[in-house]
């Protein structure tokens, strides 16, 4: 497993640090300090960055770990998109990430590859100027999104030892929307206040804000934080570390494989993984026949009732399989419309096993 070294800190280049947020959870984040943190800026050929499922799932905080509830985050995170401005004041935009990967080594040790966009490489490769670096556990001890987008906004220009930051960028980067919080005091109380103390209280640097341009009214149009080294911040955590600390609940992936959250569109890709068993792909498949009326549990009893009372049937024909159920299953449904089954379930075992 990865640990942090000290030769390898989060570097970023200015420009993206000042990219709008794109509402990216903290774990994706997070998620994104890690990658930064293992590449090598001055290598391209690092872009491919390899995580094992359980520093991944520390990582995204996750509870369920099975293959389908993977895929879930994979689709979030090629979701998310970046802009960078072009001339006469266009844009252009593109996805952070192209590639993300889940699958086994020769060992059945189980890994995420995540691979920037082609588009991106600009970005986090080749750059010799206008960047920052910081070291990762500062972002890992931090736990809300506006916390750590703070730390990254006020980091960049801590040897300045100050910043003057208008509301309107400030609310972008950090992805609050025009509407949220409209009057300064709320702004003030949920966004402010709790960053100053996050920043203070975990990281490597803290800060004060006061404002520093008014507009009508006396309406706060920039503020000016000053920056200052944090010499009472807590020991660097290390990655490998945080992983031991945030993996109380993670179980084997393959022990967490829940047939009841698998659709059957799924099912040919598991299939050919390994994670599943043709048996498994039938029920799954005659569960949604019924339209998930019963659970994968009830299915299985139904298969196993035609198993035994029926072998003739199965003999390794699906067609044959599928019709036999689905025809004692229509069959239970029409006496159920005029009101002659009161437990369905019950009345189909029973006659599922009938030729």
């Amino acid at each position: 497993m990865t640990t942090l070294r000290k030769d390898f800190p989060v570097t970023k280049l200015n420009v993206l640090n000042e990219m709008r947020a794109n509402n990216m959870s903290l774990q994706e984040l997070r998620l994104f300090s890690v990658y930064l943190s293992k590449i090598n800026p001055n290598d391209v050929s690092t872009r491919h960055v390899r995580f094992s499922v359980a520093e991944f799932q520390a990582i995204m905080d996750l509870e369920q770990k099975n293959v389908p509830y993977f895929k879930k985050i994979a689709e979030s995170l090629l979701r998310k998109v970046i802009f960078t401005p072009t001339e006469h004041g266009g844009f252009k935009g593109f996805t952070l990430f192209s590639v993300f990967e889940l699958s086994a080594d020769e060992h059945g040790e189980w890994y995420i590859k995540i691979n920037a966009n082609d588009e991106a490489l600009p970005l986090l490769f080749g750059f010799k100027s206008h960047y920052f670096k910081y070291e990762l556990w500062n972002a890992l001890h931090l736990r809300g999104p506006n916390q750590l987008r703070m730390y990254e906004i006020l980091k960049q220009y801590e040897r300045i030892g100050y910043r003057i930051v208008s509301l309107t960028d400030l609310r972008n980067w950090l992805g609050i929307e025009e509407l949220e919080y409209p009057q300064f005091k709320y702004f003030k109380r949920d966004v402010l206040e709790p960053c100053k103390n996050a920043v203070s209280e975990n990281t490597d640097i803290s800060f004060t804000y006061e404002p520093h341009t008014r507009g009508a009214k006396g309406k706060i149009i920039e503020l000016k934080f000053n920056i200052k080294k944090n010499k009472n911040h807590q020991d660097p955590l290390t990655l490998r570390k945080f992983v031991e600390l945030n993996s109380d609940n993670i179980i084997d992936i393959n022990t967490q494989l829940d047939l009841n959250d698998i659709d059957s569109d799924d099912t040919a890709e598991l299939l050919g993984s390994g994670l599943i068993t043709k048996r498994e792909e039938r029920l799954i498949f005659m569960r949604d026949a019924v339209n998930g009326q019963f659970t994968i549990e009830q299915i299985t009893i139904l298969y196993d009732i035609v198993a035994r009372d029926l072998p003739h049937i199965l003999n390794g024909d699906d067609v044959k399989l599928y019709h036999h159920f689905m025809t004692k299953y229509n069959y239970m449904k029409e006496k159920d419309s005029r009101g002659e089954i009161k437990h369905q379930f019950a009345y189909l075992k029973r006659i599922i096993g009938e030729q």
